[in-house]
């Protein structure tokens, strides 16, 4: 009898519709099995239904063929919303159970994996008992992986795994386990290492910053530590990884529970990547196993990789999976003898990790990224040891130059170092971490026996084995990897250079993107403008020192020079702490300065001097700000004097106020105290909401340009941030959030502008 015939009038229960196998299945069904119709398992999320979600699946192109989505919700697709930790009482007329959901991540954390492949397991199949009709029970088909038999050799049998693990004393266990790391990580000495880690990179932000980052440090490491306790618990079991372990403990669950009571079928499939012909050739959702490593391989980044050049990896395209799936759905096993089957390729037609290697390779040699070397990498397989040395040298080396880069001045080619430096970490970072998923899988002798999988696809009807067929010993690799896969999944990483391409190239002509004038009635737009190593290059300390020593004598200047410099190191040290701290300190040095001769002295001596070192493009910024409408906003955290050159360029100038008194000969002399605390890190953030709220301005559409990272929350406060000339830490921040970096220290002078003094004077 036809496929299509034995499912025709079936009422099919798919659970994890929403994933790369059950997405397939159920369009397969859709489009080639009109006479049967689908109840989906669907969870809703926040601000959408189950419906909604289902809906915008049946939008997607693939499932075009099958009907307008509307129609097929009220005739062949029925929404049941729930997920597994509590699955909705089912409909009574199911013919058969589907059980394709569950947490495919290699590492997950313990909780998450008991949860979702044990736990849901548990909670669906106890659903499925109290629906099943004993004169029409419903067969449960339960879908598992090819390596829940665990860290084994040679040939694995199609049948149940021999071990002894009870899943009921595992489950609780990892429970226990995940809920003791998360009390672990709130104990007073390891919240004072989370602490402390935090101030160091995040101190001169702010205590709020410290705060969430010493949090998001907690977070980590209870991640981190999850995963580590499942994945040690899988391997002293016999297991791969924590993913197969608590797999093979739901598979345990379904043997003990629901086969004896229904029909059950067990089907395995191995490395699942993408289609062969269904639903097209080369269909994929997100990215499996060979993925990330394919895309690295061809960018370069991946020199090596710890597999065994003879081992087999296997892989199998997702259609045969779902064909299997559907004709196993169709075959019903007698009660208590569980069917199992294993979809999979390298019992009768292995490929080997060095066959895919050379196929990979001789794609990226023909259809290279715009980021590919020039010649691509050679992998000799030197084994796992070699490769784990390499990689441990890489971490050394990448930990001692981001030590040296921090220590290093600003400049566009410490930049440059940091962008190949990160980029020489992102490759062994990634090297670590899929060498420690992978390596069980990639050093693997095992073979899956396919007797039953190929018996199962004999018995399909002669007229079905073109559309139906999952014999994988037809699948020419080398078509499927050079001219299917491979072309598959780069094509979404091509989209994207070409993209960043061209956006370089307008960068590269046409300069910062063109400012939008206020419209009349709209709400204000806000530039904010930090001054040291924004505007002009160099410190506080440098200003503080032109201006200071300029007011003392001969032996005075070396007398405070000699102070500035005995406090160096302290303030360095209290900088990278609390700006504010070292601002006080600094400061301190004005106590007694005459403020009106200082004023004088800036209009007349200091200001044209302090002009010639403003960056050309930062007052061209400037201006083009205030062309637009736009409210300027001058933010330091140096002294107000200082700032007086520059105010008529700025709406608001915000910035330190020295204490002063009056002193008997009338003249106003600084006390050595500031008026209130210096605005730093996150007051800044602070100081800018608040305006934006008292004047009504639309943050959102502000900008904001600085360059240093106790800047970041200020930066995060707008919604067009810039970095310029920005420090080693600011500079990785802004990349990872795709904000514009500007270079405006390296500029021509201001003094080629022909700026009107009176306007910098501010006295236009």
């Amino acid at each position: 009898m036809r496929l299509a015939d034995q499912l025709d009038g079936k009422r099919l229960l798919l659970t994890g519709v929403t994933g790369f196998i059950g997405e397939a299945l159920l369009q397969r069904i859709l489009v080639d099995v009109p006479g049967a119709s689908v109840v989906a398992l669907v969870r809703p999320k926040p601000g959408q239904s189950g419906e909604d979600r289902m809906r915008s699946l049946l939008k997607k192109r693939i499932f075009s063929a099958a009907g307008d989505p509307d129609d097929l919700l009220k005739t062949r697709v029925g929404v049941l919303e729930g997920d597994l930790s509590q699955v909705p009482e089912l409909p009574g007329d199911l013919d058969v159970v589907v059980h394709c959901a569950g947490d495919v991540s290699f590492d997950p954390l313990i909780q998450d994996a008991f949860t979702t492949n044990v736990l849901g397991t548990r909670s669906l199949v106890e659903r499925v008992l109290a629906a099943s009709r004993p004169e029409a029970p419903t067969h449960y088909v339960h879908v598992s992986t090819a390596y829940v038999g665990g860290r084994r050799r040679g040939a694995v049998p199609e049948r149940a795994v021999d071990h002894e693990v009870d899943w009921r004393t595992e489950l609780e266990a990892g429970l226990r386990l995940a809920a003791r790391i998360e009390e672990d990580s709130r104990l007073d000495a390891r919240l004072r290492t989370f602490l402390r880690a935090a101030e160091r990179d995040h101190g001169r932000a702010g205590p709020l910053t410290v705060a969430a980052d010493a949090e998001r440090r907690r977070v980590e490491w209870v991640t981190e530590q999850q995963k580590a306790a499942g994945k040690e618990r899988a391997r002293t079991l016999g297991w791969t990884d924590c993913y197969t372990f608590t797999k093979a403990m739901g598979e345990r669950f379904v043997e003990e529970v629901a086969a004896p009571v229904v029909p059950t079928t067990i089907l395995r499939p191995s490395i699942v990547e993408s289609a062969l012909v269904h639903p097209h050739p080369g269909w994929i959702e997100g990215f499996k196993m060979a993925e990330p490593i394919i895309l690295a391989y061809g960018k370069g980044e991946l020199t090596e990789f710890p597999a065994a050049p003879d081992s087999v990896l296997d892989v199998v395209p997702i259609d045969h999976v779902v064909n299997a799936i559907l004709k196993a759905a169709a075959t019903p096993p007698p009660l208590s003898q569980p069917a199992y089957y294993h979809v999979s390729s390298g019992n009768r037609n292995p490929i080997t990790f060095r066959g895919l290697y050379e196929h990979v390779r001789d794609y990226f040699v023909e259809h290279p990224f715009d980021s590919s070397p020039e010649v691509m990498p050679t992998w000799d397989f030197p084994g796992q040891n070699a490769v784990e040395r390499k990689v441990r040298v890489g971490e050394v080396l990448t930990g001692v130059g981001n030590r040296a880069l921090m220590l290093a001045p600003r400049s566009e080619r410490v930049r440059r170092a940091s962008r190949k430096l990160d980029a020489a970490r992102r490759q062994v970072e990634f090297a670590r971490r899929y060498m420690d998923l992978y390596k069980a899988y990639t050093e693997a002798e095992l073979r899956f026996v396919d007797d039953n999988t190929l018996a199962l696809h004999r018995s399909l009807d002669p007229e079905d084995v073109e559309l139906w067929g999952f014999d994988t010993a037809v699948v020419d690799w080398q078509a499927y990897w050079r001219d299917t896969h491979c072309p598959s999944v780069t094509g979404q990483m091509r989209k994207y250079e070409e993209i960043r391409r061209r956006r370089k190239a307008a960068e590269a002509t046409g300069g910062p993107r063109e400012l939008k004038p206020v419209a009349e009635g709209a709400a204000p737009v806000l530039a904010v403008f930090d001054l040291a190593g924004t505007l002009l290059p160099g410190t506080v300390v440098d200003t503080y020192l032109t201006l200071r020593l300029s007011q003392l004598d001969a032996s005075a200047r070396v007398a405070e020079f000699a102070r500035v410099v005995r406090h160096l190191p302290g303030w360095i040290a209290a900088e990278r702490r609390d700006r504010g701290s070292f601002l006080r300190s600094l400061f301190r040095g004005y106590a007694g300065v005459d403020l009106g001769a200082l004023e004088a002295h800036v209009d007349d001596v200091f200001a044209p001097r302090f002009l010639e070192q403003v960056s050309s493009d930062a007052l061209r910024r400037i201006q083009a700000h205030r062309d637009a409408g736009h409210r300027t906003i001058l933010m330091t955290g140096d002294a107000r004097v200082v700032t007086r050159p520059l105010a008529g360029l700025f709406d608001e100038v915000v910035c330190t106020d020295l204490e002063e008194e009056t002193g008997p000969d009338g003249r106003r002399r600084a006390t050595g105290f500031l008026t209130s605390p210096p605005l730093v890190g996150e007051s800044r953030a602070a100081w800018l909401r608040r305006y934006a709220e008292v004047v009504g301005a639309d943050l959102s559409a502000s900008y904001a340009y600085a360059d240093s990272h106790p800047d970041v929350p200020l930066l995060k406060a707008v919604g067009n941030p810039t970095a310029v000339s920005p420090d080693v830490s600011l500079f990785r921040v802004a990349r990872a959030s795709r904000w514009p970096v500007a270079d405006w220290a390296a500029s021509s002078p201001a003094r080629r502008l022909r700026v009107p003094q009176q306007v910098l004077a501010g006295t236009a």
